[in-house]
Protein backbone atom coordinates (compact mmCIF):
# COMPACT_ATOMS: atom_id res chain seq x y z
CA UNK A 1 0.00 0.00 0.00
CA UNK A 2 2.38 2.21 0.93
CA UNK A 3 5.35 1.34 -2.17
CA UNK A 4 2.30 1.98 -3.85
CA UNK A 5 1.41 5.35 -3.03
CA UNK A 6 5.07 6.07 -2.81
CA UNK A 7 5.25 5.24 -6.18
CA UNK A 8 2.30 6.82 -7.66
CA UNK A 9 3.78 9.94 -6.03
CA UNK A 10 6.93 10.01 -7.48
CA UNK A 11 5.36 9.63 -10.81
CA UNK A 12 3.18 12.66 -10.25
CA UNK A 13 6.16 14.77 -8.90
CA UNK A 14 8.89 14.32 -11.07
CA UNK A 15 9.26 16.71 -13.39
CA UNK A 16 7.89 16.62 -17.19
CA UNK A 17 10.64 15.33 -19.85
CA UNK A 18 11.50 18.04 -22.69
CA UNK A 19 9.10 16.52 -24.98
CA UNK A 20 6.39 16.85 -22.97
CA UNK A 21 6.44 20.60 -22.00
CA UNK A 22 6.71 21.25 -26.01
CA UNK A 23 3.39 19.32 -26.64
CA UNK A 24 2.13 21.02 -23.45
CA UNK A 25 3.13 24.08 -25.12
CA UNK A 26 2.14 23.01 -28.42
CA UNK A 27 -1.49 22.57 -27.29
CA UNK A 28 -1.58 26.28 -24.75
CA UNK A 29 -2.55 29.43 -26.89
CA UNK A 30 0.86 30.84 -26.45
CA UNK A 31 1.73 28.94 -29.68
CA UNK A 32 -0.40 30.53 -31.94
CA UNK A 33 -0.02 34.25 -30.11
CA UNK A 34 3.91 34.07 -30.60
CA UNK A 35 3.38 32.89 -34.02
CA UNK A 36 0.79 35.74 -34.41
CA UNK A 37 3.30 37.63 -33.23
CA UNK A 38 5.68 37.56 -36.33
CA UNK A 39 2.74 37.03 -38.59
CA UNK A 40 1.24 40.39 -37.72
CA UNK A 41 4.74 42.46 -37.46
CA UNK A 42 5.54 40.77 -41.51
CA UNK A 43 2.69 41.82 -42.25
CA UNK A 44 3.14 45.89 -40.93
CA UNK A 45 6.46 45.66 -42.97
CA UNK A 46 5.08 44.35 -46.19
CA UNK A 47 1.62 46.54 -46.32
CA UNK A 48 3.69 49.53 -45.76
CA UNK A 49 6.66 48.00 -48.61
CA UNK A 50 3.94 46.74 -51.22
CA UNK A 51 2.27 50.36 -51.55
CA UNK A 52 5.21 52.14 -51.39
CA UNK A 53 6.90 50.16 -53.72
CA UNK A 54 3.22 50.71 -55.86
CA UNK A 55 3.39 54.29 -55.34
CA UNK A 56 6.03 56.00 -53.75
CA UNK A 57 8.07 57.10 -57.46
CA UNK A 58 5.62 56.30 -60.16
CA UNK A 59 7.48 55.50 -63.50
CA UNK A 60 6.27 55.78 -66.79
CA UNK A 61 5.93 52.02 -68.74
CA UNK A 62 4.57 51.83 -71.90
CA UNK A 63 2.54 54.39 -72.27
CA UNK A 64 0.19 54.05 -75.21
CA UNK A 65 -0.56 57.05 -77.36
CA UNK A 66 -2.56 57.92 -80.62
CA UNK A 67 -1.30 60.27 -82.89
CA UNK A 68 -3.25 61.52 -86.02
CA UNK A 69 -1.71 61.00 -89.17
CA UNK A 70 -3.64 63.10 -91.46
CA UNK A 71 -2.82 66.28 -91.50
CA UNK A 72 0.37 65.33 -89.58
CA UNK A 73 3.17 68.45 -89.47
CA UNK A 74 7.03 67.99 -88.92
CA UNK A 75 6.19 69.80 -85.91
CA UNK A 76 3.84 67.15 -84.67
CA UNK A 77 7.08 64.45 -85.32
CA UNK A 78 9.53 66.67 -83.44
CA UNK A 79 7.18 66.85 -80.42
CA UNK A 80 6.38 63.34 -80.20
CA UNK A 81 10.40 62.86 -80.61
CA UNK A 82 10.77 65.22 -77.95
CA UNK A 83 8.37 63.53 -75.66
CA UNK A 84 9.85 59.78 -76.07
CA UNK A 85 13.11 61.18 -75.11
CA UNK A 86 11.52 63.23 -72.14
CA UNK A 87 9.87 59.76 -71.37
CA UNK A 88 12.70 57.66 -71.85
CA UNK A 89 11.26 56.23 -74.84
CA UNK A 90 8.38 54.63 -72.77
CA UNK A 91 5.41 55.97 -75.41
CA UNK A 92 3.53 53.37 -77.25
CA UNK A 93 2.31 55.18 -80.14
CA UNK A 94 -0.48 54.37 -82.72
CA UNK A 95 -1.38 56.09 -85.65
CA UNK A 96 -4.82 56.73 -86.64
CA UNK A 97 -5.39 58.12 -90.23
CA UNK A 98 -7.95 61.10 -88.82
CA UNK A 99 -8.98 62.65 -85.57
CA UNK A 100 -12.59 60.70 -85.20
CA UNK A 101 -10.83 57.23 -85.17
CA UNK A 102 -8.13 58.86 -82.20
CA UNK A 103 -10.90 60.17 -80.37
CA UNK A 104 -12.42 56.71 -80.29
CA UNK A 105 -9.73 55.04 -79.05
CA UNK A 106 -9.22 57.06 -76.57
CA UNK A 107 -12.88 56.64 -75.52
CA UNK A 108 -12.36 52.71 -75.67
CA UNK A 109 -9.36 53.45 -73.00
CA UNK A 110 -7.27 52.06 -75.28
CA UNK A 111 -4.89 55.24 -75.42
CA UNK A 112 -3.89 57.59 -73.04
CA UNK A 113 -3.90 60.68 -74.87
CA UNK A 114 -4.39 61.70 -78.80
CA UNK A 115 -1.66 63.75 -80.30
CA UNK A 116 -2.62 65.97 -83.28
CA UNK A 117 -1.51 68.75 -85.11
CA UNK A 118 -3.22 72.14 -84.94
CA UNK A 119 -1.89 74.84 -86.98
CA UNK A 120 1.71 75.63 -86.09
CA UNK A 121 1.12 73.71 -83.13
CA UNK A 122 0.49 70.68 -81.22
CA UNK A 123 -2.72 69.57 -79.54
CA UNK A 124 -2.75 66.85 -77.06
CA UNK A 125 -6.02 65.71 -75.43
CA UNK A 126 -5.97 63.78 -72.23
CA UNK A 127 -8.33 61.91 -70.56
CA UNK A 128 -8.02 62.20 -66.76
CA UNK A 129 -11.01 60.23 -66.16
CA UNK A 130 -8.84 57.30 -67.54
CA UNK A 131 -5.86 58.02 -65.08
CA UNK A 132 -5.21 60.86 -63.09
CA UNK A 133 -1.76 60.63 -62.59
CA UNK A 134 -0.94 59.27 -66.42
CA UNK A 135 -3.44 62.82 -67.52
CA UNK A 136 -0.77 64.65 -65.29
CA UNK A 137 2.29 63.27 -66.45
CA UNK A 138 1.81 63.84 -70.03
CA UNK A 139 0.20 67.36 -69.41
CA UNK A 140 3.55 68.35 -67.30
CA UNK A 141 6.14 66.66 -69.41
CA UNK A 142 4.48 68.01 -73.00
CA UNK A 143 4.53 71.32 -71.99
CA UNK A 144 8.37 71.34 -70.49
CA UNK A 145 9.17 69.51 -74.48
CA UNK A 146 6.95 72.63 -75.61
CA UNK A 147 9.09 75.14 -73.92
CA UNK A 148 12.52 73.22 -74.98
CA UNK A 149 11.84 73.02 -78.67
CA UNK A 150 9.35 76.26 -79.00
CA UNK A 151 6.30 74.22 -80.15
CA UNK A 152 3.31 75.45 -78.71
CA UNK A 153 0.83 73.13 -77.14
CA UNK A 154 -2.27 73.05 -75.99
CA UNK A 155 -3.38 70.25 -73.38
CA UNK A 156 -7.11 69.49 -73.16
CA UNK A 157 -8.67 67.13 -70.68
CA UNK A 158 -11.63 65.37 -72.52
CA UNK A 159 -12.80 63.42 -70.34
CA UNK A 160 -12.53 65.41 -67.01
CA UNK A 161 -12.70 63.45 -63.65
CA UNK A 162 -15.81 64.62 -61.39
CA UNK A 163 -15.62 67.74 -59.20
CA UNK A 164 -16.16 65.59 -56.21
CA UNK A 165 -13.09 63.38 -56.84
CA UNK A 166 -10.38 65.80 -58.77
CA UNK A 167 -7.79 63.49 -57.74
CA UNK A 168 -9.59 59.67 -59.22
CA UNK A 169 -9.35 58.35 -55.64
CA UNK A 170 -12.58 57.72 -54.53
CA UNK A 171 -13.44 54.79 -57.16
CA UNK A 172 -10.04 53.52 -55.43
CA UNK A 173 -11.49 54.00 -52.09
CA UNK A 174 -14.96 52.34 -52.93
CA UNK A 175 -13.27 48.96 -54.26
CA UNK A 176 -11.01 49.12 -51.48
CA UNK A 177 -13.81 49.60 -48.72
CA UNK A 178 -16.09 46.89 -50.44
CA UNK A 179 -12.56 44.16 -50.27
CA UNK A 180 -11.71 44.41 -46.97
CA UNK A 181 -15.29 44.69 -45.58
CA UNK A 182 -15.75 41.54 -47.93
CA UNK A 183 -13.60 39.15 -45.86
CA UNK A 184 -13.73 41.12 -42.79
CA UNK A 185 -17.41 40.23 -42.74
CA UNK A 186 -16.47 36.62 -43.41
CA UNK A 187 -14.04 36.04 -41.05
CA UNK A 188 -16.76 37.32 -38.23
CA UNK A 189 -19.36 35.10 -39.95
CA UNK A 190 -16.77 32.31 -39.18
CA UNK A 191 -16.36 33.52 -35.70
CA UNK A 192 -19.66 34.38 -34.43
CA UNK A 193 -21.74 32.12 -36.33
CA UNK A 194 -20.13 29.20 -36.92
CA UNK A 195 -22.83 26.73 -37.00
CA UNK A 196 -24.02 27.87 -40.45
CA UNK A 197 -23.88 25.33 -42.55
CA UNK A 198 -22.14 25.94 -45.93
CA UNK A 199 -25.21 26.66 -47.90
CA UNK A 200 -26.16 29.36 -45.21
CA UNK A 201 -22.84 30.72 -45.20
CA UNK A 202 -23.00 31.48 -48.73
CA UNK A 203 -26.50 32.96 -48.56
CA UNK A 204 -25.23 35.36 -45.36
CA UNK A 205 -22.31 36.04 -47.48
CA UNK A 206 -24.45 36.89 -50.56
CA UNK A 207 -27.15 39.52 -48.30
CA UNK A 208 -24.37 41.56 -46.50
CA UNK A 209 -22.15 41.99 -49.65
CA UNK A 210 -25.65 43.29 -51.25
CA UNK A 211 -26.46 45.39 -48.21
CA UNK A 212 -22.96 46.85 -47.72
CA UNK A 213 -22.53 47.46 -51.33
CA UNK A 214 -25.91 49.84 -51.14
CA UNK A 215 -24.39 51.22 -48.00
CA UNK A 216 -20.79 52.26 -49.57
CA UNK A 217 -22.92 53.56 -52.68
CA UNK A 218 -24.97 55.38 -51.08
CA UNK A 219 -23.41 56.86 -48.38
CA UNK A 220 -20.67 58.27 -51.49
CA UNK A 221 -23.04 59.47 -53.71
CA UNK A 222 -26.29 60.54 -52.19
CA UNK A 223 -24.81 61.32 -48.57
CA UNK A 224 -21.74 63.22 -49.41
CA UNK A 225 -22.38 63.67 -53.07
CA UNK A 226 -18.74 63.48 -53.57
CA UNK A 227 -19.67 60.99 -56.98
CA UNK A 228 -22.25 60.63 -59.61
CA UNK A 229 -22.57 57.04 -59.49
CA UNK A 230 -24.75 55.32 -61.91
CA UNK A 231 -26.04 53.97 -58.83
CA UNK A 232 -27.65 50.05 -59.70
CA UNK A 233 -24.18 49.19 -61.51
CA UNK A 234 -22.03 50.79 -59.55
CA UNK A 235 -23.91 49.17 -56.40
CA UNK A 236 -23.83 45.80 -58.00
CA UNK A 237 -20.26 46.11 -58.51
CA UNK A 238 -19.54 46.97 -54.69
CA UNK A 239 -22.01 43.74 -53.82
CA UNK A 240 -19.75 41.44 -56.03
CA UNK A 241 -16.58 42.33 -54.80
CA UNK A 242 -17.76 42.21 -51.18
CA UNK A 243 -18.64 38.56 -52.51
CA UNK A 244 -15.96 37.70 -53.74
CA UNK A 245 -13.76 38.78 -51.63
CA UNK A 246 -15.54 36.72 -48.72
CA UNK A 247 -15.70 34.08 -50.66
CA UNK A 248 -11.77 34.04 -50.79
CA UNK A 249 -11.46 34.11 -47.36
CA UNK A 250 -13.95 31.69 -47.06
CA UNK A 251 -12.13 29.33 -49.48
CA UNK A 252 -8.63 29.53 -47.45
CA UNK A 253 -10.57 29.08 -44.10
CA UNK A 254 -11.54 25.69 -45.85
CA UNK A 255 -7.96 25.12 -46.91
CA UNK A 256 -6.07 26.56 -44.12
CA UNK A 257 -8.13 26.73 -40.99
CA UNK A 258 -7.33 29.93 -38.20
CA UNK A 259 -4.28 30.89 -40.53
CA UNK A 260 -6.89 31.96 -43.68
CA UNK A 261 -6.01 35.95 -43.22
CA UNK A 262 -2.37 35.15 -44.27
CA UNK A 263 -3.36 34.34 -48.06
CA UNK A 264 -6.35 36.48 -47.83
CA UNK A 265 -3.90 39.53 -47.13
CA UNK A 266 -1.41 38.38 -49.34
CA UNK A 267 -3.59 38.31 -52.34
CA UNK A 268 -6.44 40.96 -51.35
CA UNK A 269 -4.23 43.95 -49.92
CA UNK A 270 -0.82 43.37 -50.18
CA UNK A 271 -0.90 42.41 -53.98
CA UNK A 272 -4.14 43.30 -55.03
CA UNK A 273 -4.81 46.78 -53.44
CA UNK A 274 -1.55 48.78 -55.12
CA UNK A 275 -1.93 46.78 -58.60
CA UNK A 276 -5.18 47.87 -58.80
CA UNK A 277 -4.72 51.16 -60.79
CA UNK A 278 -6.85 53.13 -58.92
CA UNK A 279 -4.27 55.11 -56.81
CA UNK A 280 -1.38 54.93 -59.46
CA UNK A 281 -2.48 54.06 -62.73
CA UNK A 282 -1.26 50.94 -64.60
CA UNK A 283 1.03 52.67 -67.21
CA UNK A 284 2.85 54.47 -63.77
CA UNK A 285 2.66 51.00 -61.86
CA UNK A 286 6.11 48.94 -62.02
CA UNK A 287 5.57 46.28 -64.76
CA UNK A 288 4.73 43.24 -62.92
CA UNK A 289 2.00 44.66 -60.75
CA UNK A 290 0.54 46.60 -63.87
CA UNK A 291 -0.19 43.34 -65.63
CA UNK A 292 -0.77 41.15 -62.34
CA UNK A 293 -3.37 43.85 -60.99
CA UNK A 294 -6.25 43.45 -63.27
CA UNK A 295 -6.37 39.71 -62.86
CA UNK A 296 -6.96 40.09 -58.84
CA UNK A 297 -10.84 41.06 -57.73
CA UNK A 298 -9.43 44.44 -56.43
CA UNK A 299 -8.17 45.26 -59.64
CA UNK A 300 -11.27 43.75 -61.69
CA UNK A 301 -13.32 46.18 -58.94
CA UNK A 302 -11.69 49.35 -59.78
CA UNK A 303 -11.66 48.75 -63.24
CA UNK A 304 -15.41 48.03 -63.61
CA UNK A 305 -16.54 51.08 -61.51
CA UNK A 306 -14.28 53.20 -63.68
CA UNK A 307 -15.67 52.32 -66.89
CA UNK A 308 -19.29 52.09 -65.16
CA UNK A 309 -18.49 55.55 -64.18
CA UNK A 310 -16.86 57.25 -66.51
CA UNK A 311 -17.09 55.34 -69.82
CA UNK A 312 -20.69 53.87 -70.06
CA UNK A 313 -20.53 53.74 -73.92
CA UNK A 314 -17.71 51.90 -73.94
CA UNK A 315 -18.07 48.49 -71.37
CA UNK A 316 -16.45 45.85 -70.90
CA UNK A 317 -16.42 42.14 -70.06
CA UNK A 318 -13.68 41.35 -68.74
CA UNK A 319 -13.50 42.80 -65.26
CA UNK A 320 -16.39 40.89 -64.47
CA UNK A 321 -15.29 37.42 -65.62
CA UNK A 322 -12.26 37.91 -63.37
CA UNK A 323 -14.41 38.77 -59.90
CA UNK A 324 -16.66 35.52 -61.43
CA UNK A 325 -14.07 33.41 -61.69
CA UNK A 326 -12.51 33.83 -58.40
CA UNK A 327 -15.83 34.02 -56.71
CA UNK A 328 -17.05 30.49 -58.78
CA UNK A 329 -13.59 28.95 -57.65
CA UNK A 330 -13.65 30.23 -54.55
CA UNK A 331 -17.55 28.67 -54.21
CA UNK A 332 -16.47 25.17 -55.72
CA UNK A 333 -13.16 24.91 -53.57
CA UNK A 334 -15.52 25.66 -50.39
CA UNK A 335 -18.29 23.49 -51.40
CA UNK A 336 -16.40 20.02 -52.57
CA UNK A 337 -14.05 20.79 -49.25
CA UNK A 338 -17.15 22.16 -47.35
CA UNK A 339 -16.67 18.84 -44.63
CA UNK A 340 -13.02 20.42 -43.85
CA UNK A 341 -15.08 24.02 -43.29
CA UNK A 342 -14.54 24.92 -39.34
CA UNK A 343 -18.38 24.71 -38.04
CA UNK A 344 -21.06 23.85 -39.29
CA UNK A 345 -23.71 22.07 -37.18
CA UNK A 346 -23.41 18.13 -37.07
CA UNK A 347 -26.37 16.30 -38.35
CA UNK A 348 -27.48 13.32 -36.48
CA UNK A 349 -28.18 10.16 -37.76
CA UNK A 350 -31.81 9.20 -37.81
CA UNK A 351 -30.93 5.61 -36.02
CA UNK A 352 -29.01 7.50 -33.64
CA UNK A 353 -31.89 9.80 -32.80
CA UNK A 354 -34.44 7.50 -31.98
CA UNK A 355 -31.65 5.24 -29.96
CA UNK A 356 -31.64 8.23 -27.78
Amino acid sequence: MTGGATGGHGAHGRPPTRRERWEAYKKSPYLPAVVLLFILAAAAGLFAGSYTYAMANPTPHHIPVAVVEQPRTPRVGEFVQGMEKALDASLELHGYPDAAQADGALDGQRVFAVLRSAGPGVVMEVAGASGATVAQLLGETGLKVSDSLGVPLTVKDVKPLQPGDPRGLALFYISLAAVIIGFVGAIQLSVHARALNPLERILFTVAYALLGGFAIAAVVDWGLGALDLPFAQSWLILAFTMFTSGMVFTMFNTLLGRWAMIPTWGVMVLLGNPSSGGAVSWPLLPSLLGHVGRWLPPGASVNAQHTAVYYQGHQYLFPYLVLAAWALVSCTVFWVWRHRHPGGRDRVPEHAAAAA
